[in-house]
């Protein structure tokens, strides 16, 4: 690990969990954008993302919590949690 990658990790660490929401959101437009630029198909970088986040989930928190979690999305999604807000 380098020491620059040591001191970002720290300063992430200091960061509130709504403050690390809004930068990782913030990560992963760009890397939607950057990668739409580059010829990749945002459908594929959306499967791609819910995979690894699920991926990531069930490391965390097992396969059990996951699926209840996963059960309440359709109301989530309907409710337009989801749904892009765009702000002029």
């Amino acid at each position: 690990m380098t020491m620059l990658h040591y001191a970002s990790e720290t300063v992430e660490a200091t960061k509130s969990a709504a403050e690390q929401k809004k930068a990782a959101l913030s990560l992963l437009l760009d890397v939607f954008s950057e990668s739409e630029q580059d010829g990749i198909d945002p459908d594929c970088m959306a499967q791609a993302a819910i995979f690894v986040g699920f991926k990531e989930f069930v490391s965390a928190y097992g396969e059990d919590a996951v699926a209840t979690f996963a059960q309440r999305l359709p109301e989530r999604i309907r409710n337009g949690e989801f749904t892009a807000h765009h702000h002029g």
